[in-house]
C-alpha cells in the first residue's frame, strides 16, 4: 500500500513536470513574470545555490507509518546554511485522523548544481482525533522529528523535494506508569517554490 501511494505521487510529479515543460516550450506572446528566465527556463545561476533571505513553500504527499500523509511546509532562511520551517501534516484514516504540526530547523551546505541535500530537526505535537465510530477522546502528544532530504532544482525558484524523517511520539502505555517513545517513519515527496525577499 505504501509503495503504491509513493508510486502514484511520483507519477503525479512527473506528469506535472511534463505539463510545465510543454507550457514553457509553447509560443506565448505574454510578457514573462520573471524576464531573466524567458530564454533560459531551466538554467541555474552559476555557483552555490542562494538560500539567504529566501521564503519557501512546499506541498507534499507521502506516508506516516503505514498511512497516507498530506503536508504543507513554509520556511524562511535568514542565512545561507540555516532555515526555520513550520510544517503541517494531515494523516487521514478510516477510524482516526492525525494532525502533526512541527517547528523545524533545516541545516545545509549550499552546493553548485541542482542537487542540494539538507538535515532537519524538529519539535511539535501530534493530535489524534478518533472517528465517530469510536467512543474515545482526542489526544495530543509531544513529538520529536529528525531526518533529512534532497532538493533537485528544476530552475532557480522551483525544486523537487524528497524527504525521510523519523517521528518519535512521547506517550504512555495503558495501565503502566512512565513514558514510552513510539517511532513512526515518515516519507514525503513534493515540490518547493522559492521566493527571494528583500534583505
Amino acid at each position: 500500500m505504501r509503495r503504491r501511494g509513493l508510486e502514484a505521487a511520483a507519477c503525479g510529479v512527473g506528469l506535472a513536470l511534463v505539463v510545465f515543460s510543454a507550457i514553457a516550450r509553447a509560443e506565448d506572446k505574454l510578457e514573462p513574470l520573471v524576464p531573466e528566465l524567458a530564454n533560459a527556463t531551466y538554467r541555474l545561476s552559476p555557483g552555490p545555490r542562494a538560500f539567504k533571505n529566501r521564503l519557501a513553500v512546499s506541498p507534499a504527499y507521502g506516508q506516516l507509518g503505514s498511512t497516507p500523509l498530506f503536508a504543507l511546509r513554509v520556511a524562511y532562511n535568514p542565512n545561507s546554511w540555516l532555515g526555520y520551517e513550520a510544517s503541517l501534516g494531515h494523516n487521514p484514516g478510516h477510524a482516526v485522523h492525525g494532525v502533526l504540526h512541527t517547528v523545524n530547523a533545516i541545516v545545509r551546505h549550499p552546493f553548485p548544481g541542482r542537487f542540494q541535500p539538507y538535515a532537519k530537526l524538529g519539535y511539535g505535537m501530534l493530535m489524534v482525533s478518533p472517528g465517530p465510530s469510536l467512543n474515545a477522546d482526542p489526544v495530543t502528544k509531544n513529538a520529536l522529528t529528525v531526518g533529512g532530504g534532497l532538493e533537485v532544482y528544476v530552475r532557480n525558484d522551483v525544486a523537487l523535494r524528497a524527504e525521510s524523517q523519523l517521528a518519535s511520539v512521547i506517550g504512555s502505555e495503558r495501565d503502566k506508569s512512565g513514558t514510552v517513545a513510539y517511532l513512526y517513519p515518515m516519507y514525503t515527496i513534493g515540490l518547493v517554490f522559492y521566493r527571494t525577499l528583500a534583505p
